[in-house]
């Protein structure tokens, strides 16, 4: 369990016992109503092992969920470079909401967006929505910077992030989470060496799946 999560996680399970206790002492079999809530809000912060893909040619899923979105010529934002190669993954209330690094390399720099709270899946949640950069400077062969962005939905209401400034992260370390539905996009610079080995709707692991590899 990351070390963010886990006062939620213990106040959900203590505040969930105490009425699920209170509910069938007075309503006796409708205690079973606190009960499965209390279940479904600690499984949404399940934090499953994992033996991540490690490979240095290539990105790695930063999230759970279903590809949202591939484009391949987008003008890059602020603190990226001037054309990326975008991938963004929605996240349901039923993934996993772990984010993960999608390479290795330092954190250059974390920035936050305050903004709105629109449906994730809606394109102008993209932009809109309050978010949180990653900047990562990453290690070689791959070009940088690399930009994780993670990006709130129409039910989550806060983002953590707890890499630093200066940190250095593994490929598929663990260094935030999103509360409930979101977005998590990663961004490339594209210089025409990127093979994109996934496609809109499919489905992804965070640390697991190869977004893109390097052309040999």
């Amino acid at each position: 369990m990351a070390r963010y999560a886990l006062i939620e996680v213990t106040l959900i399970a203590l505040l969930g016992l105490a009425a699920t206790v209170l509910a069938w002492w007075y309503w006796e079999w409708w205690a079973v109503l606190p009960l499965l809530l209390t279940a479904a809000l600690l499984a949404f912060y399940r934090d499953p092992p994992r033996r991540c893909m490690i490979r240095a040619d290539a990105i790695i899923a930063p999230a759970d969920g279903t590809i949202m979105s591939v484009e391949a010529n987008v003008a890059g934002r602020q603190g990226e470079a001037k054309e990326v190669l975008r991938i963004c993954i929605f996240l349901s209330v039923l993934n996993v909401h772990i984010n993960r690094s999608p390479c290795s390399g330092e954190v250059r720099e974390v920035r936050y967006h305050p903004g709105k709270y629109l449906n994730a899946l809606s394109s102008e949640a993209t932009v809109q929505n309050e978010a949180n950069e990653l900047i990562l400077m990453p290690d070689s062969p791959l070009p940088g910077p690399i930009v994780v962005r993670q990006i709130a939905g129409l039910l989550a209401r806060r983002i953590v992030c707890a890499a630093k400034v200066g940190e250095r992260l593994t490929c598929g370390e663990r260094f935030g989470m999103i509360k409930l539905g979101s977005q998590t996009q990663v961004s490339v610079p594209n210089d025409g060496q990127w093979r994109v080995l996934v496609k809109v709707g499919d489905a992804v692991r965070g640390g697991l799946t190869i977004l893109a590899e390097r052309n040999s």
